[in-house]
């Protein structure tokens, strides 16, 4: 019989988390022929939710969980769900039920016929402001003109991946992690579901926008060093604006007769080149801020307490 992972990161989710499991159980025991394990990857969570999820193991042998030692984040959560999963195909889904678990069975469906990365497409994103679905439209569009992956628009982490997907990503062990890009990177046979993603049903959204600028930025240099590049580009309009600059001052003054002030002159080139420097410093120090990060090589996240004490300790 197969082995279903539902890998669930979790921070300050007591609100949910009852609801949650309610819906998940209900589906699930519908669903014949497979095991599954509700897998809870608890990431430092200040509230109940790893009370609530020790409660429900106690009736319920199929939750699992993973409790960090502090707040990792969540790319970092759903790592080691992937290291945790004992399943022969994993899903990811996120605790607030914006991820409808009645999907789950038409995601099996399809891995069953033989796709190996069955990802779950929005139609809708209802209750998001309209600020956040546009600028996620133009993340995604940026992001896929400046790297040669092909990257799944308007997906999240909502999918089914198989073992062999969870192996290939088990891997890339980076510090600056962007699930979705790597779930494009690592490639193997992908299938579409589309679906109406529903707004939270309880608590409030963890992402503010200054954690979401971080994912972008992370989403941007780990997969292109089409940044790195802007230096060049920027090198060809800039001697042209010089040479005519430059042609405009010599005209001007055959003209007119009337020289240019030199301070003018100098003050906007000084302008123009600080403008320029400061860019390109701001992206090669992004680069170099990672480079440091990997170098370290330090432990991705650190486990306070796992379901299974003996499996951890061998």
């Amino acid at each position: 019989m197969k082995k279903i992972s539902i890998i669930i990161p979790t921070y300050n989710e007591e609100e949910s988390i009852p609801f949650l499991y309610e819906r998940l159980e209900k589906i699930i025991n519908q669903i014949k022929n497979y095991e599954f394990e509700m897998l809870f990857i608890n990431d430092g969570s200040k509230d109940k939710s790893l009370k609530l999820i020790k409660e429900l193991r106690k009736k319920d042998s199929r939750i699992c969980y993973v409790d960090f030692s502090r707040n990792f984040g969540k790319e970092i959560a759903m790592l080691a769900g992937l290291d945790y999963a004992k399943g022969d195909a994993v899903i990811f889904m996120d605790a607030d039920l914006q991820d409808p678990p009645e999907l789950i069975p038409e995601l099996i469906k399809y891995w069953e016929q033989g796709y190996d990365d069955v990802y779950a497409r929005r139609k809708s994103r209802k209750g998001e402001t309209w600020l956040k679905k546009f600028t996620s439209k133009m993340y995604y569009r940026i992001l896929q003109s400046l790297t040669k992956v092909e990257i799944q628009k308007d997906t999240g982490d909502f999918r089914l991946l198989d073992r062999r997907c969870v192996n290939a990503l088990k891997k890339l062990r980076e510090n600056g992690r962007n699930s979705k890009s790597m779930f494009s990177w690592i490639g193997y046979n992908k299938k579409e579901v589309l679906y109406d993603r529903n707004p939270r049903i309880a608590g409030k959204t963890k992402w503010n926008y200054k954690k979401l600028i971080d994912l972008a930025i992370d989403g941007i240099t780990s997969f292109t060093t089409s940044p790195l590049r802007v230096s060049s580009y920027l090198s060809i309009p800039t001697f042209i604006i010089l040479f005519v600059y430059a042609i405009y001052v010599i005209v001007k003054m055959i003209v007119t007769g009337v020289f240019v002030e030199a301070f003018q002159a100098i003050i906007l080139l000084i302008l123009f080149f600080s403008g320029i420097q400061i860019l390109l410093f701001g992206i090669i120090g992004e680069y170099l801020g990672r480079i440091f990060n990997e170098t370290k090589n330090r432990p991705l996240y650190f486990v306070n307490e796992y379901n299974d004490e003996k499996e951890m300790n061998d």
